[in-house]
């Protein structure tokens, strides 16, 4: 009898756990094939929602900020996450002021009323990080439940942490002080630190060259001092006296500039230093493929580079902004004031060379949008060749091939004669090009010659002048007699070097640019900089340069 109880109570134990079991397994089944099915559903809505994103293609919409706006919730991956708000912000605010005001906001959308009502506190407050950020904070009481109180967008946080900057930067300069571009990086770098202690404005005022070189406890001064031991005193009889250019001021800052040397150590890893140096904006770095490993990384520091990539290679970066010397920069400022002056059919005069490819390409969009008629284009060699072109005395003939571009609207090339040449070339061979321009067109029909500022260099002659009589060039403002006293600071510090002092004033100019980095960041800037007019006309902050012009005339040179 005992057996058979024990026999009955384990096969009753023994069923009441084979149904335990069952319905263990039973319930995993059906809680599991919910789970898998809300997660199919769930990236299908992202890629649907991305395509919608996708096909805007950067262009501000209300469809577009909608599906920013119905992805947000469902990206459960933090850095998704992050690039959905950052992506929804730019676009917001890049939105223009009429399409706001035509957005029309339902009622059951909070979330998108509390982004607007951001935005407008955004505009109000964006030159005040202080007033901002109490802004910031009410807006949150207010919006409790919005995404950006959880997740705030970086470019709104960054301004807000921005008041250092506004006011006193920290800023860190990487520049190739060793090995390859250390004297390009040099002469950077002793623009940069004479525009921090102050620009001369007039001859009153200009520190005498004993001052400039004396010796200095700043480790950064010491590696200028090893540039600067020797001085010239150049005459100024052939540079242009222009009182109507200026250089604008940056403030004076006495905070150490830290210097990093990015020969040393690899961008990461200086990006990092920097960081922990308490570095509030990294002005460079210099050299393009430094340039592209910086943007490549997600650093929380601000980023004025010296230096551009290609469009296809400058991602929108809130804390990015891009300056150059860049030449097609100088083949727009052709393009536009040719196109000013009312000239109708130009021909671009180019080395043999992807430069010069790239440069008349530049050149050929901006005419297409100005004029909207084919640019002709004609290449040469080097300075041998044209020698021997010379010597054969042919004289170089006013006729191109039609450079074709892709968003051309006219493809039909005109019959009329040349009537403006852009020539880019060096001194060197400007000096050959002219006359066989000369010799090959008739005095009364000779188009209007003008050439960029590759060609205008130091120790030109007398003679050199006078054969150029009546052809225009670009050049920066320093060397276009913007401030006679800061070019002969220039000068006796780089031994009257245009190529150097181009770079100098590139140096003067980031550290007028890294003390308006907010405006910066905003599009909102106009500045007068030695080396042009500076402004931002691209989504990517990438600053902008407008040249003056000046002509030679009778063995001078004046500005137009």
């Amino acid at each position: 009898m005992r057996s058979s109880i024990f026999v009955k109570k384990g096969l009753i134990c023994i069923a009441i756990l084979s149904s335990l079991l069952l319905v263990g397994c039973h319930s995993s089944l059906d809680q599991s094939k919910p789970t898998a099915d809300a997660t199919i559903q769930a990236s299908s809505e992202i890629s649907h929602y991305q395509s919608i994103i996708d096909a805007a293609n950067g262009t501000p919409s209300a469809e577009a900020l909608r599906a920013y706006i119905a992805q947000e919730p469902l990206l459960k991956d933090k850095v998704n996450h992050q690039k959905n708000i950052d992506d929804f912000w730019q676009m917001l605010i890049s939105l223009p002021a009429e399409q706001v005001q035509k957005l029309a906001v339902r009622a059951d959308e909070n979330v998108l009323q509390g982004w607007i009502d951001l935005l407008d506190l955004y505009h109000n407050n964006y030159q005040d990080p202080a007033a901002l950020q109490n802004a910031f904070n009410d807006w949150k009481i207010r919006y409790p439940a919005n995404p950006g109180v959880k997740t705030s967008p970086t470019a709104l946080i960054q301004i807000i942490h921005q008041s250092s900057i506004s006011n006193n930067p920290k800023i860190g300069l990487f520049l190739p002080l060793s090995n390859n571009g250390k004297i390009f990086a040099e002469a950077i770098l002793q623009g940069f630190l004479d525009a921090q202690k102050g620009l001369p404005i007039d001859p009153t005022t200009a520190t005498s060259s004993s001052e400039q070189n004396s010796p200095n406890s700043d480790p950064v001064q010491s590696i200028i001092d090893s540039i600067t031991s020797s001085s010239n005193n150049v005459t100024q009889e052939n540079n242009p006296q222009t009182p109507s250019l200026v250089i604008d001021n940056a403030p004076i800052n006495n905070q150490q500039v830290k210097v990093y040397d990015t020969n040393t150590q690899s961008i990461e890893s200086l990006l990092q230093q920097a960081e922990q140096d308490g570095i509030t904006l990294v002005v460079g770095p210099l050299l393009k493929p430094d340039v592209l490993k910086a943007i490549q990384i997600n650093t929380p520091l601000n980023l004025l580079t010296l230096n551009e990539l290609d469009n296809d290679k400058m991602p929108l970066k809130n804390n990015v902004c891009y300056f150059s010397l860049s030449p097609e920069d100088e083949a727009v400022n052709a393009a536009r004031h040719m196109a000013k002056e009312g000239k109708q059919v130009p021909l671009i005069l180019i080395p043999s060379s992807p430069f010069g490819e790239r440069i008349a390409n530049i050149f050929a969009q901006e005419w297409q949008k100005l004029k909207q008629t084919p640019v002709r284009k004609q290449s040469f060699g080097n300075i041998d060749s044209l020698k021997a072109r010379t010597a054969q005395s042919t004289g170089i003939q006013m006729i191109g091939t039609p450079i074709v571009i892709a968003e051309q609207q006219n493809t039909n090339d005109t019959a009329e004669a040349i009537d403006a040449v852009y020539i880019v070339a060096t001194s060197d061979e400007l000096s050959l090009i002219k006359p066989m321009i000369d010799i090959a067109t008739d005095s009364r029909t000779r188009p209007t010659l003008y050439a960029s500022s590759r060609s205008h260099q130091t120790d030109l002659s007398t003679d050199y002048y006078l054969e150029m009589e009546g052809l225009q060039f670009s050049e920066i403002p320093l060397l276009a007699g913007a401030n006679s006293t800061l070019l002969t600071q220039a000068n006796q510090r780089l031994s009257a070097d245009y190529s150097l002092i181009r770079l100098y004033a590139m140096g003067i100019d980031a550290w007028l640019l890294a003390n308006h980095f907010n405006q910066l960041q905003q599009h909102d800037i106009e500045l007068n900089g030695a080396t042009g007019k500076l402004s931002v006309n691209s989504n990517n902050c990438v600053i902008f340069r407008t040249l003056p012009w000046l002509k030679f005339k009778q063995g001078k040179v004046q500005l137009i």
